[in-house]
C-alpha cells in the first residue's frame, strides 16, 4: 500500500487545538472538531486507539467511563457497541448524544474542510505494538497521496516503532513528559520529525539540542499566555492547547 510522505517544508500551522477544542467541548468528538474550527483553527490533535474488532476511534483514557455513557475498558466492546455511547453529557446538556467518532469519520471531516490533524496514537495498556500499525495503516488509507498527512505521535516508543514499520512514510514524533535518557537517540531511532513536549521541558538548551538533530519542536498543554509568548520566542514549532477560546491562530 503506498504511503502518503510529509513535505520538505513544514506544513504544519502553530497552533493546534487540544483534543478538537479542549475544555469547552466533549473531548475528542466531531462537535469539539466543529467548535475549534469556529475559533479559526485548523489542525486538530486526537487521541486513537482501537475497538475490540480492530476498528481506530477517538478516546484518551483506557477506560469509558469518565467521557462516555459506557464502562469498562474500551478496547474490550465493539465498534458497534461504542458508536452507540454517549460520548458528549458528561460535558454539558448541550452536547447530549454526541457518540464516539471513528478515525474514519475524523479523517473524512478534515479532508473534506482542508483541516490538518495530529494523531496520538494512545494505546490500550498491553496494546501499543497492534495499536501504532493499526493507526498507521488506516492513516495511511484514509490520506490520498496529494493531502497533507497527519502526524502521528506517541508517548509509547514500541507505539511509533510498529507505525514506522507498517508504514514509515508516514510523519512521526515522539512525545515526552520528561527528558529521560536516550529521548534524542530515541526519536532519531524511531525517524521522527518532531518531538513533542511537556511545555515546562523546553528551554533554549533543549530546543538547541532538538534543533540541532533535525526535529521539530512542539508543546503541549499551552493555556497561559505568558508561556505561550516564552515558546514562541525559543522559535519552537508548534503549541497544543485547550484554549481555543484565548489563542487566536495564525491564518
Amino acid at each position: 500500500m503506498a504511503s502518503v510522505g510529509v513535505p520538505a517544508s513544514w506544513p504544519y500551522p502553530r497552533w493546534i487545538a487540544h483534543r478538537g477544542a479542549g475544555k469547552l467541548a466533549p473531548e475528542n468528538t466531531l462537535a469539539a472538531f466543529r467548535l475549534g474550527a469556529s475559533h479559526g483553527y485548523r489542525m486538530f490533535e486526537c487521541d486513537v486507539k482501537l475497538s475490540a474488532d480492530g476498528v481506530p476511534f477517538l478516546l484518551h483514557d483506557a477506560t469509558l467511563d469518565r467521557t462516555t455513557s459506557g464502562h469498562g475498558v474500551a478496547d474490550q466492546q465493539s465498534w458497534e457497541t461504542l458508536s452507540a455511547l454517549d460520548a458528549g453529557s458528561w460535558h454539558s446538556a448541550a452536547f447530549a448524544g454526541e457518540p464516539l467518532p471513528s478515525l474514519e469519520a475524523v479523517a473524512r471531516y478534515c479532508l473534506a474542510h482542508g483541516y490538518l490533524l495530529n494523531i496520538e496514537i494512545k494505546p490500550t495498556p498491553g496494546a501499543e505494538a497492534v495499536t501504532g500499525a493499526a493507526v498507521a495503516d488506516a492513516a495511511a488509507r484514509l490520506w490520498p497521496p496529494t493531502a497533507v498527512p497527519p502526524l502521528l505521535t506517541s508517548f509509547s516508543p514500541e507505539a511509533l516503532e510498529a507505525a514506522q514499520a507498517a508504514q514509515p512514510k508516514l510523519p512521526r514524533g515522539l512525545l515526552l513528559e520528561g527528558l529521560w535518557a536516550g529521548w534524542l537517540e530515541t526519536g532519531l531511532r524511531l525517524g521522527c520529525v518532531a518531538i513533542v513536549c511537556k511545555h515546562t521541558l523546553w528551554d533554549s538548551a533543549s530546543v538547541l539540542q532538538a534543533r540541532s538533530a533535525g526535529f521539530r519542536a512542539l508543546s503541549y498543554t499551552v493555556n497561559d499566555a505568558a508561556e505561550a509568548r516564552r515558546l514562541l520566542d525559543l522559535g519552537t514549532d508548534g503549541v497544543i492547547t485547550d484554549r481555543v477560546d484565548l489563542f487566536a491562530p495564525e491564518r
